[in-house]
Formats: structure tokens, sequence, C-alpha cells
């Protein structure tokens, strides 16, 4: 009888490294798989001889796989639109359904690889019915990256292993050092991995003639003007810094109106709002027949789930009541509901009130 085979997505650095020594050592076939991007030649060729290095390390063939093309349109062109259209977007989500896991299980398609695992801090498990995967969050409350992961379908989860999902930051630098892997020794990159310097307005402004942008108002609550901008591109909600603009007390961004070319900006308190609508709702397992639940509730990446009530609108439409109004509900970003630790699905944030 064969070993099971797995393709583990390799970047270079230490989650995934870990992630594919793991699975060697619990006795899978280990292939590694290297996401070739659209990047700069130099920072392309970094990742790729960091990825080859972990492969040469844990004697594993590593294949890189050029999505370039399919990234460019579905990953950048997507982040530039958004922000166009006076949204935040998140590229993250984006790119580890329709680039990830799409393209890897593409690739493992006819070549007898049985399972996909990567290096996010999440968990999969059959549901108590049997019938369905459910998607839970890590056991690294800090680290957990199930909200990134929500637009994944029972197409991927079923044929993916998430090996960090039981696992804390801290022990996967102990596994990686105890097991010689040199991705140790990196630092963690926090940024977006096609903007290496974390600029996404310098990035916006050499992939758009900005030059075309007329300058628009920057207004208070009750309209008084304030000051101008030169394109909406370069705001986001909650936005403090950078305004350009003179008052007695800090102001912040609080709505953005690409219709008008307008920045509206208000005091701090101006930014909790308790509702929301989200579009495009992608549910991870089966709908149930309720048409309000009780869940909780995420923004963005780094808030904290909170309570409230979600109403089914239609199939991909819903809308959210937060028992306590949370700050700065973005529209572009994705919004996900759990139930205790289990992934129920998301959308992306159309509007707040």
């Amino acid at each position: 009888m064969r070993k099971k085979a797995i393709a583990v997505a390799i970047s270079g650095g230490i989650d995934s490294a870990c992630a594919a020594a793991i699975l060697k050592e619990e006795g899978w076939e280990v292939v590694g798989i290297h996401l070739v991007l659209p990047l700069p030649l130099k920072q392309r060729e970094e990742k790729l001889r960091k990825a080859l290095l972990v492969s040469g390390e844990l004697s594993i063939a590593l294949y890189p796989l050029d999505v370039g093309n399919f990234f460019q349109k579905r990953v950048i062109d997507y982040f530039i639109s958004a922000y166009y259209l006076g949204l935040t977007p998140n590229p993250c989500v984006v790119c580890n359904n329709m680039v990830k896991f799409e393209r890897i299980i593409s690739w493992m398609n006819g070549k007898g690889i049985d399972c996909i695992a990567t290096g996010h801090y999440a968990r999969v498990r059959r549901s108590s019915n049997k019938r369905y995967i459910d998607l839970l969050k890590g056991k690294d409350k800090q680290k957990d990256q199930s909200y990134f992961l929500h637009r994944l379908g029972q197409s991927h989860l079923s044929k993916t292993l998430f090996p960090l999902g039981d696992m804390t930051k801290a022990e996967i630098y102990k596994e990686a050092e105890e097991r010689g892997l040199s991705a140790s020794i990196y630092p963690e990159s926090q940024e977006i991995c096609f903007i290496p310097d974390n600029n996404y307005r310098s990035f916006f402004k050499s992939r758009i003639d900005t030059s075309t942008m007329s300058r628009g108002n920057i207004i208070d609550l009750e309209g008084n003007v304030l000051g101008a901008h030169s394109g909406t591109y370069a705001y986001t909600i909650g936005q403090r810094q950078g305004l350009g603009i003179g008052a007695k007390e800090p102001l912040y961004v609080c709505q953005i109106r690409p219709e008008t070319n307008t920045i509206v900006v208000g005091p701090k308190e101006a930014l909790f709002t308790s509702t929301l609508t989200a579009e495009d709702f992608n549910w991870i397992g089966i709908r149930r027949g309720e048409k309000t639940l009780r869940v909780q509730a995420q923004i963005r990446y780094r808030h904290e789930p909170a309570d409230g009530t979600l109403t089914i609108i239609s199939p991909d439409i819903v809308h959210f009541e937060f028992d306590t109004p949370q700050w700065a509900i973005t529209p572009g970003q994705a919004f996900v509901c759990y139930e205790g630790e289990k992934v129920l699905g998301g959308g992306w944030i159309r509007k707040s009130i």
C-alpha cells in the first residue's frame, strides 16, 4: 500500500517549513509547491531560493508553479480597483481561495496527490453529522488565521490539512530549531507579499495614472470644507495621520465617497456603529433554516469577534447587528461569522450604519 501523498505550499518561511517537516515525519509522501508570483525578479529569486533551501533540508521535491497571470487578474487588479472604488481590500483572503488552493488543487489533479497542506494557523474536522468539513480557529489565538480562509468551500476543505492548527507560534519556533530548519532565522513578514515596503499608496500610483484624478474636498460631518485631497484611493476608514488638515480635536476618516470625490472626517466616536450589510456571503457548511442566528462576528483580522444577530436576507446577502457598537466598520473588508471556534462563513462589507 502506497504512502498518501500531500502537496505542501512552501513559501520559504518557518510556518510552511514546519508544516512540511511534521507531515513527512508522520509518514506522508510530501512534495513542495512554490507559487511564483508576479514580483520583481530579485524578490522572486530570493523567495525561490528560500523555498529550495527548505526543500533541500527536508529532502523533498519542490515544484515551482507560475501563477503570475492568474494572481495579477484575481488579486492585484482586484486590489487596485477596490481602492479606486473607495473600498479597503483584503488581498490575502482573495489569494487563499482563488489562487493558492484553486491553483494547487488543480495542479494536483491527475498526479496521484491526495491532499494539500499549508502553514496556516487553523484546523479542520468532520462535522457532527459527518456530512461536512468544519473550519475551526487555530489553537494560538494571537496567530489564528481562520479569518483569511473563510471563503474556502467543501471541495477545498475535504482535501486540506493544517498541521500547525493545534500549535502555538512559540512551539513552531522550537520545532524548527530542533529540526535545524534555516527558515527559523528569518524574520516573519508582516507585509502584503506583492508590496514589500508595505506602502500601498506608492504601489497604487505605480499602477495607475493618478495625475488624471481630480482634487476633491475633505469635509466634516456637517458638510463644511476643511481641506482638499488628491485622490480618494489614499484614504482608509479610521485613518488619522496624513489628512493634511488642521483641527482643534483629532479627526478620522469616517466615509469615502468616490462618487462625489469626497472624504468625510469626524471625531473618533463617530466611527462607532452597530450594523452592517455584507454581500457575496460564503457558507462553509450547510446553511441552516433559521432566518436569524446569534453568532460572533469579526470585521478585520485583528478585531476580536463580537456578539450580535445575523439576519439572512438572501443566500449571499446578510445583515448584522452587534450588541455593542464597533469601531471603524470598513467597506471592502471581510466580515466573518463564528459559532465559538467554528467558522460559519463570511462575506464582504458593503455598508455600515
